[in-house]
């Protein structure tokens, strides 16, 4: 149980930091959607750039966040060189794609559909080249159990970011003369870059204790291992941003024109709605994959990794009815303009479900370093998220990509499930996550049958039967204790 306690408490700091972070962040949600009026399209431009940057941070970082836990819990006492190693290989790439990107930047902004603003492709090139780098730091905070620094780090660069648009979008348009004759850009998306640029630039300074770990390393043969295990990673990393990103990335070849852009804006928007569960899957992510890796001898380890799995379900559809739930104040978030895409929601938060199994149950081919399986999962979910998109977007719209989305991940999770029970079986509690899945959707059934009484009223519904939902688990976990201590005491 002690594991299993500090993967709680560990999950608990990541998840404040990632929640209260994200709550902050959110706050530039509507500031965004205000300023930039669906029309404009600039929100959109955002949704998609971002998208790219997401995709391209998979490249640069090249699996190995995850490949760092491995070797470091493979050969603890040479912590520092497989950290430099790992440093070593994302600086080469990092700055080979700087290099490439600006040497060739009008071309690329051109063929992106930004030929008039190539800055913003230059600054976000920047951007993610950063982020690449800090990956590797951050990964060592984790492997060192320190997740209050982690946490703290994140949340400064919230705080500096959040600070920063306010002064941009708020306090700037009211003072006009404070910068003096300087002049300003007119385009909104650009100062969101812009920002970005600054925040993450100074954000390398405060990991500079960290940097200083590294030590130049020849060594060929950990070199060779690295990127033997990290390669499938890499595929398995891009399938799966491609999953989360294809579709605001491809959106507006599929719907092109002014019309595309402002559709992909106000889906992008209404997603940030659905970014509990998302918070939830990296706050857990954080804490679980260096737990996993440094524990993966534990003779009790699968039993480990089953109560995690049950744990984990449990709360994330207690996350998906809490927004579900009250919809009526999570709504706020975005302007009013883009409420209309909040349909997508629940189809999204559901997608997230199926991506968090599916993470869980990655652990049995990275711990057998047989990462290319999750390769050919993630490409397999892929193909069905493109397929569905490049049909469906067209007739539908956007909320054909929300569906893509929750078929792309419901058949990976499916197809790793199966192989892995094979190749190597976990005993998880299906029979309680079936009664929970059973209750999950009875609850939310029932939520959706009922009347429109109004805001007021349905809210108080959704209460009692959250209410339903935390009972019976405090029931179902209550009875496991006292079944356990019953079995001690024989």
């Amino acid at each position: 149980m002690g594991k299993l306690q500090s993967l709680v408490k560990d999950t608990a700091i990541y998840g404040l930091s990632s929640i209260v972070g994200r709550f902050l962040n959110y706050l530039l949600v509507p500031l965004y959607t205000a300023k930039m009026d669906v029309e404009s399209g600039n929100y959109g431009v955002v949704t998609n750039v971002y998208a790219w940057t997401a995709i391209l941070l998979v490249f640069l970082t090249f699996g190995f966040e995850t490949t760092f836990f491995r070797f470091a819990s493979k050969e603890k006492a040479n912590v520092s060189k497989v950290f430099s190693m790992s440093m070593q290989v994302i600086g080469v790439l990092c700055g080979l794609f700087l290099l490439g990107v600006f040497s060739f930047l009008p071309s690329i902004a051109d063929t992106l559909g930004y030929k008039d603003n190539p800055e913003f492709i230059g600054m976000m090139a920047v951007v993610v080249a950063l982020d690449a780098l800090q990956a590797i730091p951050f990964g060592l905070l984790r492997f060192q159990n320190r997740p209050i620094k982690f946490a703290s780090l994140k949340l400064l660069n919230i705080f500096m970011n959040i600070a920063l648009n306010l002064f941009v979008f708020v306090i700037l348009p009211e003072n006009p003369g404070l910068l003096g004759d300087i002049n300003l850009p007119d385009n909104q998306a650009f100062y969101v870059f812009f920002i970005n640029l600054i925040c993450t630039a100074l954000l390398t300074f405060f990991l500079i204790p960290e940097l200083r770990l590294y030590r130049p390393t020849r060594d060929k043969a950990m070199l060779k291992s690295m990127l033997k295990y990290s390669w499938p990673l890499l595929i398995l990393g891009i399938a799966g941003i491609l999953n989360l990103n294809a579709d605001k990335i491809i959106y507006t070849w599929l719907v092109p024109g002014e019309e595309g852009t402002e559709q992909l804006g106000i889906y992008g928007a209404a997603v940030k709605v659905a970014a509990v569960m998302a918070m939830l899957m990296q706050a857990f992510r954080y804490a679980y994959e260096p737990l996993v890796f440094s524990n993966s001898k534990d003779k009790n380890s699968k039993d480990f990794y089953a109560k995690a799995m049950k744990y984990f379900i449990i709360v994330a559809m207690l996350a998906f009815l809490v927004v579900m739930f009250y919809m009526d104040i999570m709504k706020h978030i975005i302007n009013s303009d883009y409420w209309e895409g909040l349909k997508v929601v629940p189809i999204v938060m559901a997608a997230e479900i199926f991506m968090g199994i599916y993470f869980n149950l990655s652990f049995w081919y990275k711990l057998n370093d047989e990462t290319y399986w999750g390769a050919i999962f993630s490409f397999i979910g892929c193909a069905i998220l493109f397929a569905v998109n490049i049909i469906f977007v067209p007739r539908y719209g956007y909320i054909a990509c929300a569906w893509a989305s929750f078929a792309g991940y419901f058949t990976a999770m499916l197809v790793s499930y199966f192989v892995g029970q094979k190749r190597n079986a976990i005993n998880y509690d299906m029979k309680t996550i079936l009664k929970f899945t059973l209750l999950f959707l009875a609850v939310y059934g029932t939520s959706l049958a009922l009347p429109d009484w109004g805001s007021t009223a349905k809210m108080a519904c959704n209460t009692v039967l959250l209410f339903v939902f935390l009972f019976y688990t405090y029931r179902t976990i209550k009875a496991e204790r006292r079944a356990k201590n019953k079995k001690i005491e024989e």
